[in-house]
């Protein structure tokens, strides 16, 4: 059993965000890399194991300008899914795990022994840190509209277009176009709350994630519209989730969705902050689900 070296990289500064650590678009675009190369090592396919359903991120470091880094994977058969990929990614420096993601496949049940004997030499037992923690492990449900979603209180955050730098080797885009439309709506989502642009500047804080899931529906290819409507779904004392629907915008099909656990972070201190009461009640009565 054995986990494959399958990323070597490193933190740009033009990667990095208002926070001033790497933007969540480029650790998936670090995972989608690391994945492709371990396919390649261990011969993972979608004949063999299907389409990936879920991708399951959390972010456990900061990563900023000038890091390296690496990242491993195994296949994990006591992962959340029937087969789970892993990708761990570390500072290249420490060895300080910053991130870790589930790939999660659903393959027919009765090739479940035939999948561990093609893989043996690749998996290993899934680190605890890579289990979900604030978002369910399977795909997200798919059956939603964008007219049902509007009417239950979510709102449009994003619009753009499909362009050929954001097309994978697959002739579709890729995970990180999906987290770029995500990211740059998001700070739409937050200004309907009270932690809003001027609140978050005042107290010197910042907007951050802790936890994704990614769950692609349909493709998009180069050229094609999209447009995002977001809703939030739950709320704590110091976290609040939402979820981002893409939908293609001519037929407003569902592409993907995301979930994500959101905190705010004392940008001086590095740390996570309690949510304000107000944003606490605001949020509630603001609930899609």
């Amino acid at each position: 059993m054995t986990i494959q070296a399958t990323l070597y990289s490193f933190v740009n500064r033009w990667e990095c965000d208002e926070n001033d650590h790497l933007n969540v678009q480029f650790y998936f675009n670090r995972f989608e890399e690391a994945d492709r190369q371990f396919r390649l090592m261990c011969g993972l396919s979608e004949t063999i194991v299907g389409a990936r359903r879920v991708r399951h991120v959390r972010y456990h470091r900061e990563l900023r300008t000038g890091d390296l880094i690496t990242v491993h994977s195994s296949v994990a058969f006591d992962g959340p899914h029937m087969l789970t990929v892993v990708h761990e990614m570390r500072d290249g420096t420490t060895g300080t795990l910053a991130a870790t993601a589930l790939d999660g496949y659903e393959p027919s049940p009765n090739s479940a022994k035939s999948l561990r004997q093609r893989f043996k030499e690749f998996q290993t037992p899934m680190i605890s840190e890579a289990a979900p923690r604030g978002i369910p492990s399977g795909p997200a449900g798919l059956r939603t509209s964008l007219p049902g979603l509007l009417s239950h209180g979510a709102e449009i955050c994003f619009r753009g277009t499909v362009l050929p730098r954001n097309i994978g080797p697959d002739g579709k885009a890729d995970d990180q176009f999906a987290l770029s439309c995500f990211t740059d709506g998001v700070a739409h989502v937050w200004q309907r709350t009270p932690m809003d642009h001027a609140y978050l500047n005042q107290n010197g804080y910042g907007r951050v994630a802790a936890e994704m899931k990614l769950t692609w529906s349909t493709p998009v290819k180069s050229g094609d519209t999209v447009v995002v409507a977001t809703g939030f779904t739950s709320v704590n004392a110091n976290t609040f989730s939402m979820r981002h629907h893409l939908f293609e915008s001519r037929t407003t099909r569902l592409v993907a969705t995301l979930d994500v656990v959101a905190l705010t972070m004392d940008l001086s201190t590095r740390k996570a902050v309690a949510l304000p009461e107000e944003a606490h009640s605001s949020i509630s009565k603001m609930l899609i689900d």
